[in-house]
């Protein structure tokens, strides 16, 4: 086949995929304890709307609530995902995309994948790195930027422990030692526990989150498929939450039946761990909603088998058990809306925010319309949520629906600032009074 007919070929199948289906509800819909679920709709091609990247054109920049403003902390980065505040306030970023994925996305499907992605600004080589950005005179622009860490392994997740530093790399948990203040780590890695990955590593990201005793990690480790269609063989040890001890090094299943959980944060009133979760693709504009949940040990969540309580039927063999037993979540962010980071306010800058939840939501490629690409909040009353999603960062998309930015990790400065890392504008935005 020439690459014009390939090229052919894959404008078609994205043509055919623009018009599979359509939506039946206002993504409101989608959002809450008890969201709307419709049937599910199939098709030959699933959606594909994802948008252009284009950046933000000379002095743009997100469109805050009332009663905020929104600054850039640091521009200039390398796909930022990820985001670490320091105990003396300097902010780590994680600059990071996939790792090679040789057995992901083979076929027609994955090419038209790869191509959709790169054009969404999903594709640009991995930077291997973590920036540390420093405001040494608190004017809420960092005025100095240097290599924290460089050849890691597609970073995502931070976590300092004592003098101990942390990296979920996307296939293990490493360590380095850490001296309060330093800008730069040149140590070599010490691997804490290896994660699962390898040449299928669907969901490479890996978050990571320290118990509030510091004694343990909490790991996340996306499916690597959308619902088993790669083998169940292949999702061992995966869609879940590890723990890992730290002293000894060894891991266990925490929690299962999470397709892609990435943001973690441990709720101020209940002590509970929550995450952030991407459910499922390919069955409609409107499903499967992705959502926030507290965490039990032991706690099965439903995928593939089951989402909000309903058999997904692509997946085989079924397992009625598994469908009885999974935990229904706590509260829907939105079908399709990629919601990744999750931080909880404690902070006192913003103080009609203290107690609910950040959320950063990526966007979505496979909804018309669009969904997702801001960051909401949610508040929380007694350990729950206790209200409606309200919009925080808005004005990503562009007139034409060209993509702007996509905020992924959130996090909470030592001032009390937001902090949103912008992964297609190369920003960390900050978030404070307007």
């Amino acid at each position: 086949m020439t690459a014009l007919s390939r090229a052919l070929m894959g404008a078609s199948l994205l043509a055919l995929a623009a018009c599979a289906g359509q939506t039946t509800l206002p993504s409101s819909a989608t959002y809450g304890p008890n969201p709307t679920i419709v049937e599910p709709q199939k098709a030959l091609i699933p959606t594909i709307n994802a948008r252009k990247a284009v950046g933000w054109p000379g002095g743009d920049k997100p469109v805050a609530a009332a009663g905020l403003k929104v600054e850039a902390f640091a521009g200039g980065l390398d796909h930022p995902r990820w985001l670490y505040v320091l105990p003396n306030g300097d902010v780590l970023v994680a600059e990071t995309n996939a790792p090679p994925k040789p057995e992901d996305g083979k076929g027609i499907k994955g090419a038209i994948m790869k191509a959709v992605m790169k054009d969404a600004g999903a594709a640009a080589p991995t930077a291997n790195r973590i920036s540390l950005l420093r405001d040494a005179d608190g004017d809420g622009v960092a005025e100095t930027r240097t290599v924290f860490l460089s050849g890691l392994n597609s970073p995502f997740g931070m976590a300092l422990v004592g003098n101990t530093f942390y990296v979920a790399n996307s296939d293990a948990v490493v360590s380095f030692p850490y001296t309060p203040g330093a800008t730069a780590i040149t140590a070599p890695a010490t691997k804490v526990t290896d994660l699962p990955a390898g040449p299928l590593n669907h969901h490479w990201t890996k978050n990571i989150l320290a118990s509030p005793d510091g004694t343990r990690l909490y790991a996340t480790v996306g499916s690597n498929s959308n619902v088993g269609e790669n083998g169940l063989d292949k999702e061992e040890g995966r869609a879940a939450i590890w723990e890992i001890d730290l002293a000894s090094g060894h891991k266990r299943l925490f929690a299962t039946g999470l397709r892609n959980p990435n943001g973690m944060d441990w709720e101020p009133v209940s002590g509970m761990l929550w995450t952030a979760v991407n459910e499922r693709d390919e069955i409609g504009h409107d499903l499967v909603p992705d959502y926030m949940t507290s965490v039990r040990d032991g706690g099965f969540y439903g995928w593939p088998y089951s989402y909000w309580g309903r058999v997904d039927d692509r997946v085989k063999p079924q397992d009625p058990a598994k469908v009885a037993a999974a935990r229904t979540p706590d509260y829907a962010l939105g079908a399709h809306t990629a919601s990744l980071g999750l931080a909880f306010y404690r902070g006192g800058l913003l103080p009609q925010y203290r107690g609910g939840a950040f959320i950063g939501q990526h966007g979505s490629w496979n909804r018309d319309p669009v969904s997702g690409y801001k960051v909401v909040f949610v508040p929380f009353s007694g350990g729950k949520p206790s209200g409606p999603a309200q919009d925080i960062l808005t004005g990503f998309l562009d007139e034409k629906v060209h993509t702007k930015g996509r905020p992924v990790g959130v996090a909470v400065d030592k001032a009390g600032a937001l902090l949103v890392a912008d992964d297609v504008g190369n920003v960390v935005w900050r978030v404070t009074p307007g």
